[in-house]
């Protein structure tokens, strides 16, 4: 696996080891970041990180800082081992999403572009909860990318939908605030 674009561009990532995290393949990020357009000095927010890659994708492309969220010791382990061999900064969260997104905005958070890839069995149940906890992260212009399973999506439902493409098996959903 490897950074797609940026000044990163080519560079590997390491991916935690086992079944537990399934990164977004290469032509799905590369896609993707050529929907999203410019992330020039963007505040990212990247929840169930799992090796970092969309994240690390965005701080690659010109994105201003990055918080990497994932409750998964692999995950994390994996995360600042890729920060560290590309020489970036980013914050990394050992915490469940939820949690998070709870501490951010009593802290008055605010992020310009969301990733919000969860575990595939999991996505269809964590759209309600995550769409309401994340409206009150999101900056006036903000965009929330879901990614899941076509056939269990994950549905945000207290965000407009934007824009929406399937890569096979993966539906990503592009989400702004209302």
């Amino acid at each position: 696996m490897r950074v797609v674009g940026g000044r990163l561009g080519g560079r590997r990532l390491v991916a935690p080891s086992g079944r537990a995290t399934r990164p977004t393949p290469e032509r799905v990020r590369e896609a993707l970041f050529s929907i999203l357009g410019s992330v020039q000095g963007a505040r990212v927010l990247d929840l169930f990180a799992g090796s970092g890659a969309l994240g690390i994708e965005a701080l690659s492309r010109g994105a201003a800082s990055a918080t990497l969220v994932d409750s998964s010791a692999a995950a994390v382990s994996a995360i600042r081992r890729n920060l560290e061999s590309l020489g970036l900064d980013a914050e990394v969260r050992r915490q469940r999403t939820a949690a998070y997104l709870q501490g951010a905005r009593e802290d008055e958070r605010q992020y310009d572009l969301v990733f919000l890839d969860p575990p595939y069995r999991l996505a269809a149940a964590l759209g309600l909860e995550h769409s309401a906890a994340l409206e009150p992260v999101l900056a006036p212009a903000a965009r929330v990318v879901a990614e899941s399973d076509r056939r269990a999506p994950l549905e945000l439902t207290t965000l407009t939908l934007t824009d929406e493409r399937r890569y096979g098996d993966t539906l990503i959903r592009i989400y702004g605030p209302r």
